[in-house]
């Protein structure tokens, strides 16, 4: 539990960075928090409940397919990431990195946090518990997922983000995907960490 626990904090933070980074200088990511940035952007509504909010389809799948272990801790790290999110918001503020410098370093750092969350058997929520589904069901790399995913986020940005940034914006998720393609494999420390998630049905391996 204590393990858990500092996991799940030092995820939470590395992640918030992460997000407060790229919205300093108005970027954003793919996932589910790309969703949110969208939304935020669009309507002024405040990033972090943005993201709680979107979420709660994919925590509810979550528990459906992994039972509620999983979607406990899952459950726990988003509204920790969504209070993370305000609280960072409010004492953080870059103005002047780069927004290449902004990109690279805010998917290192959200893209870290994952997977420290994947260690510990819980994820962001979104298209996170969806690529670790298919990663455990059918063996695809949960970085692979989350890039085809990530992909049509960011393209939905266009009509908001002015071009240049949406570029930015692109190489933010591309290095969060990298990071996870390149360190969290089908079958490594993350699937033991979910050891006690039910197995999918016979057959279907």
């Amino acid at each position: 539990m204590l393990d858990d626990a500092q996991g799940f904090a030092t995820a939470v933070l590395l992640v918030g960075l992460g997000l407060a980074v790229l919205r300093s200088a108005h970027l954003l990511t793919g996932g589910l928090p790309g969703l949110a940035f969208v939304l935020n952007y669009a309507t002024g509504w405040p990033l972090g409940w943005t993201l709680l909010i979107v979420n709660l389809p994919f925590i509810a799948f979550g528990w459906h397919a992994f039972g509620l272990r999983f979607t406990w801790k899952t459950m726990l790290v988003v509204a920790g990431l969504s209070l993370s999110v305000e609280g960072i918001g409010r004492v953080l503020s870059v103005h002047s990195a780069h927004p290449l410098a902004a990109a690279v370093a805010g998917g290192l750092l959200i893209g870290v946090g994952l997977l420290i969350l994947f260690r510990h058997g819980a994820s962001l929520g979104g298209f996170g518990v969806l690529a670790l589904f298919l990663q455990r069901r059918y063996g695809w790399r949960t970085g692979a997922v989350q890039m085809a995913c990530d992909a049509a986020i960011v393209a939905s940005a266009f009509a908001l983000v002015e071009p240049g940034r949406v570029g930015y914006s692109i190489v933010s998720a591309l290095v969060v995907n990298l990071v996870l393609l390149w360190n969290h494999r089908p079958g490594a420390q993350a699937m033991r960490s979910l050891s006690g998630i039910k197995g999918p049905p016979a057959g279907h391996r």
